[in-house]
């Protein structure tokens, strides 16, 4: 994680707090950090155990209000995936495109500037566009293999032998 971003969200995050006259909790802020230091998508128990690890407990209420502040004010995305919610890190990265493997679940950034591109290009009404999630549901190439191997050998003829 590049420490300028850091420095950035905490930043935003300490301005929301000051203007809306909140605290400015360690517990806030240590969350923030450890959003921003979890690789890839999280789901709060995750959250909770790197807090943990990191010797910073905080209950789950906690975690859970503080990561929809981080939601309001754009530092966290949420993703419904097929079985579970997990979030996400999201300073300047709006535009989010996965691909869902429908059998394991699978979830996979897909880098698509196309999508992008169009979807900016597009002439909404009364609404100015801050970004977009594309979800692709398919079968992965693992589960692919499985279902290959899998079909194979059912359909191996059986060797009957007549005595």
């Amino acid at each position: 994680m590049e420490e300028n971003i850091l420095v950035k969200v905490r930043q935003t995050l300490a301005n929301y707090l000051e203007e809306n006259h909140f605290r400015k909790t360690p517990e806030r802020f240590a969350i923030l950090d450890a959003v921003y230091k979890m690789n890839g998508h999280f789901t709060l128990e995750e959250l909770g155990a790197k807090m943990e690890h990191d010797n910073f407990r905080v209950s789950r209420a906690t975690l859970y209000n503080a990561v929809n502040l981080f939601m309001k004010l754009r530092l966290v995305v949420r993703h419904n995936f097929q079985q579970c919610t997990k979030y996400e890190a999201s300073y300047n990265n709006d535009n989010h495109c996965h691909q869902i493997c429908t059998i394991c679940g699978r979830v996979d950034e897909v880098a698509a500037t196309h999508f992008a591109d169009a979807i900016g290009s597009i002439k909404l009404k009364r609404f100015h566009q801050m970004g977009f999630s594309l979800y692709i549901y398919g079968i992965c190439s693992a589960c692919q293999a499985r279902m290959t191997r899998k079909k194979t050998r059912t359909n191996k003829p059986r060797n009957i032998s007549k005595k």
